[in-house]
């Protein structure tokens, strides 16, 4: 057993296993969640991982000892747990370490209805139920009449269930692709659990797209790249299959497969911000007037089409817990991050990397211009991307950057995530990582040539 409190983040648990990480302690967590929820069912879900098996059984165990049933959906993504959490009406954890190398595994919760679950809305009481119920070198006890969790004498049962067919068939029932002409489409599924969606929602034959596979086998090993398609690095095998196959688009998916990348016919990566202005246009076409989320560091160009195309952009910090958390609050239509992921109402306000990708392929299908011709309409400004400076004290440099602007009678400050600088034309925000020693600046500007400027005077500050 590891220490709870290395393992247990703002919004998820995650740690190596087996030393931070053990089936002693997903069976704690197991009873914990069981209790904390107060449900009479609850719903999990399983990546590739060779410890996610193993995990999650122990999971099972806990929460059907506190008399609580499981419903085990199996192999799945992410994303497939939100639609068995929204479509069940379950709480649901899944069991994932997302693009975190293969040493590493953990959960991600959420109440009925794909509601998150983080520190502030039932983690910190999960970890300190389990902190508890690890107190005792004995086995763990089953749950007795007047616990909290099991206040009858039965033990829950754990019923196997398929939801693939279902998670694709609601999807599919999301976004029209009816009439598309046929597309060429590349997607590298870094062997993760794309591998596995990816078939059940795009294959079977009534699609007009002609897919060339890569890395579909499910291995938690990752034995061709990490299958974290935000670093340049591991878009590498998807930019050259797209060019070798002359196809119309590439999409790259992390271990999850609850985030998208996307890569145009010329083997060009694509900014999330732009994909985030695209589906932001269309979901705004059938919910006119509609708020938008977008976080502090995405495009310019984000609030600028979200408004000409008549809706409301509502800009949010970074992280998924404060965008579910505003589009909950405004009923917002649609939310996107830099980071590839992207939020949808008809998707119980959660993210899904496989929808934004039907979004794409729908509005790529339904006219004739190329990718890179489609998507000039969404791209505006040019961008730094995030660079990460390793620091000692993360408040002195950004009081140092802050004193460098504050007099300046051309620029805006504000702290909504970090500081936020914002002059005539361009910006940038610099913030502290929430678990390294780390500060990430990115900058945006008109052309190449002024990004560059500012994103080196900030740098000079800060590695100074």
């Amino acid at each position: 057993m590891g220490d709870l409190a290395k393992i247990f983040k703002a919004y998820d648990i995650r740690g190596i296993v087996p030393d931070e990480l053990d089936e002693r302690t997903a069976e704690a967590v197991g009873a914990a969640f069981a209790e904390v929820c107060a449900a009479d069912t609850v719903v999990m879900a399983r990546d590739m991982r060779a410890s996610s098996e193993p995990l999650s059984a122990a999971f099972a165990r806990g929460a059907t000892g506190r008399g609580v049933d499981v419903v085990d959906a199996g192999l799945g993504s992410t994303d497939l747990l939100y639609y068995a959490s929204g479509s069940l009406g379950l709480p649901g954890v899944m069991f994932t370490a997302s693009h975190n190398p293969a040493k590493y595994n953990g959960m991600k919760m959420c109440r009925a209805g794909a509601v998150p679950i983080g520190v502030e809305t039932g983690l910190a009481d999960i970890r300190a139920r389990a902190a508890q119920l690890l107190g005792s070198s004995a086995p763990l006890p089953a749950g007795n009449p007047g616990d909290a969790g099991n206040t009858g004498a039965r033990a829950g049962r754990v019923e196997r269930r398929d939801l693939l067919d279902g998670y694709a068939a609601h999807l599919r029932g999301l976004v029209d692709l009816g009439g598309i002409r046929p597309l060429r489409v590349v997607v590298d599924a870094g062997n993760g659990m794309a591998g596995h969606t990816v078939p059940a929602v795009l294959g079977g034959g009534d699609l007009p797209i002609e897919l060339t596979a890569l890395y579909f086998e499910l291995d938690g090993t990752f034995p061709n790249h990490e299958a974290n398609p935000i670093e340049p690095e591991n878009l590498l095998d998807l930019r050259k299959a797209v060019l070798e196959a002359g196809a119309d688009i590439g999409l790259a998916f992390d271990g999850d497969a609850d985030r998208c990348w996307v890569v145009d016919e010329r083997g060009e990566s694509v900014s999330p911000s732009t994909i985030t202005a695209l589906v932001a246009a269309r979901e705004l076409a059938k919910q006119p007037g509609a708020p938008v989320i977008h976080n502090l560091i995405t495009s310019m160009a984000v609030p600028e089409i979200i408004s000409e195309h008549g809706g409301v952009p509502v800009r949010t910090r970074v992280g998924h817990s404060f965008i579910k958390a505003e589009m909950a609050r405004t009923g917002a239509v649609f939310g996107g991050e830099h980071s590839a992921h992207y939020y949808f109402r008809d998707f119980w306000f959660a993210d899904s990397g496989m929808l934004a990708a039907l979004h794409v392929l729908a509005a790529l299908g339904t006219q004739e211009r190329t990718l890179s011709e489609l998507l000039r309409d969404y791209t505006r400004y040019a961008a730094s991307g995030e660079i990460n400076s390793l620091v000692d004290d993360q408040v002195a440099v950004l009081a140092k950057v802050r004193a460098a602007y504050a007099d300046r009678e051309d620029v805006r400050l504000d702290d909504l995530d970090g500081l936020t600088v914002t002059g005539d034309g361009w910006w940038f925000n610099l913030r502290p990582s929430n678990t390294e020693p780390l500060l990430r600046l990115n900058a945006e500007a008109g052309d190449e040539e002024s990004m560059a400027a500012i994103r080196d005077a900030v740098l000079a500050i800060v590695r100074s």
